[in-house]
């Protein structure tokens, strides 16, 4: 009886309802932090060009903080559920205060190489002065302040390991909110606020991180009755850190690709021209209303996936899976639609010049049909890290971002035509869809498959009031 009544329950509510139940907050959220992200750039995109690229190549470096960030998030969250799936509490409960630790030494690193490194990052670019000189102050204050970033995310993540998923979406609504309203008062100088330029939209991004951080901190103690994070706890354990960063490094390596790709792209595009650099940012931050979702869909999938891979239940595990891909494609298939009809009205709210129009719309067009397939390679790799197969994620991602798209990006920009280098991303993607089908296969047959139908015994109990 005692085991029964310690039954999360993504071992026993229907599918379906869980995964709506686990994911709709967090994409909710998700996408409102989609809406900070672009009304961001509006707002920068107001001083002038120069602020939005030097906002625009900041990314990177942001990137491979969140890279950081989620991705040790996601080797806790897998330990996590899975502990909890199969009764270890007290692996569970050193897991969360490992991962809390990690985070907090993470930031530290962060902190230092944001001040060290915010100029050399931005002349690496091939930037102006005045670009550099704006870039810098942005990047120093986000990375300077990242503490606020790392607390957030890794209290979210405990929160969502245990299904607690409506608490993570108030703390990023609000501090999407915060960023939001800071963001023209500290921009351009209102009421009592200084006019602090791109500086003020750093500090709105922190002030914002820092109030949610907070925010999650206060939930996990108050209702996160699962997890007890005691001092005990947090004190290192090398057998725990190694099972997190086990899943962990290769979704910080597989997400950091992305900032080496960034990197790289803009050195493409800068040796064209500035404003297809600028309409690189635009895209990643337009991209982010449909890829936010998704990633809210794999917030909620992961802890499930992990919960019933721990607790042997096949079925549940594969209905997971399966739902979620049938909505990753659905939402991306939207978003594809969106990009290819509404370009030109997209790009017109960042002030769009003419020359920024001529590039930016058929990038956009360009781009979005990588989505397609997009959907379908985002749960895959997700599905791996849940199931302690997250090499092969961070070789689907090394593969599609820089085997494929930064070489096909440079051959395709030698042609001295723009529009050209767009198509190294559907190409990139295809190559992706063809190892994620691959790697699903194999793990179907050497994961999945020996669970047998050990959850029969599993599903009397919950029909029990």
């Amino acid at each position: 009886m005692a085991e029964q009544l310690r039954e999360n329950k993504m071992g026993v509510m229907p599918v379906g309802r869980l995964l709506v139940s686990m994911s709709l907050p967090i994409m909710l959220s998700m996408l409102v932090q989609a809406l900070y992200n672009v009304v961001d750039s509006i707002f920068v995109a107001q001083l002038s060009e120069d602020a939005l690229t030097a906002v625009s190549l900041a990314f990177p470096f942001q990137n491979l903080m969140i890279a950081v960030a989620v991705g040790t998030g996601v080797g806790v969250n897998a330990l996590l559920s899975r502990s909890l799936g199969e009764k270890k509490f007290d692996v569970a409960n050193k897991a969360a205060g490992n991962g809390v630790l990690l985070s907090l030494l993470s930031s530290l690193v962060f902190i230092v190489l944001g001040v060290l490194l915010a100029r050399p990052f931005f002349e690496a670019q091939r930037a102006t002065a005045e670009i550099v000189e704006m870039g810098v102050e942005y990047l120093t204050i986000v990375g300077g302040l990242s503490l606020g970033l790392f607390v957030s995310i890794m209290f979210e993540r405990l929160l969502q390991s245990t299904g607690k998923t409506i608490f993570t979406m108030i703390t990023q609504g609000l501090g999407a909110i915060i960023n939001i309203i800071f963001d023209p008062l500290l921009i351009f100088g209102i009421g009592p606020f200084p006019a602090m330029g791109v500086a003020g939209a750093a500090v709105a991004t922190v002030l914002g991180q820092f109030m949610g951080g907070a925010l999650t901190v206060f939930f996990h103690f108050c209702f996160n009755r699962e997890i007890r994070l005691t001092w005990a706890a947090i004190r290192p354990d090398g057998g725990i850190i190694a099972r997190i960063y086990a899943v962990g490094v290769p979704s910080i390596v597989m997400n950091a690709i992305g900032t080496v790709m960034t990197f790289a792209m803009n050195r493409i595009l800068m040796a064209l021209t500035s404003t297809a650099a600028a309409v690189f940012g635009i895209y990643f931050k337009v991209q982010s209303f449909a890829f936010m979702p998704i990633f809210g869909l794999n917030n909620g999938m992961v802890p499930i996936v992990a919960y019933n891979y721990g607790a042997r239940k096949r079925k549940r595990l594969e209905a997971t899976v399966r739902l979620s891909m049938i909505l990753a494609v659905a939402i991306m298939l939207v978003g594809l639609v969106v990009l290819q009809t509404a370009a030109e009205p997209i790009l017109k709210l960042f002030k769009a010049s003419q020359s920024m129009l001529d590039i930016g719309v058929p990038a956009l067009r360009t781009i979005s049909l990588s989505f397609v397939f997009a959907g379908f390679c985002v749960i895959s790799s997700s599905v791996f890290q849940a199931l302690g197969r997250g090499v092969q994620s961070m070789v689907v991602s090394i593969v599609r971002q820089l085997v494929v798209l930064i070489p096909v990006a440079y051959l395709l920009s030698l042609s001295g035509n723009v529009a050209a280098v767009w198509y190294a991303v559907p190409i990139a993607e295809c190559f992706s869809l063809i190892l994620c089908v691959v790697f699903l296969i194999r793990t179907h047959r050497q994961i999945i498959a020996p669970l047998g139908e050990e959850e029969t015994s599993g599903q009397a109990s919950p029909a029990q009031p």
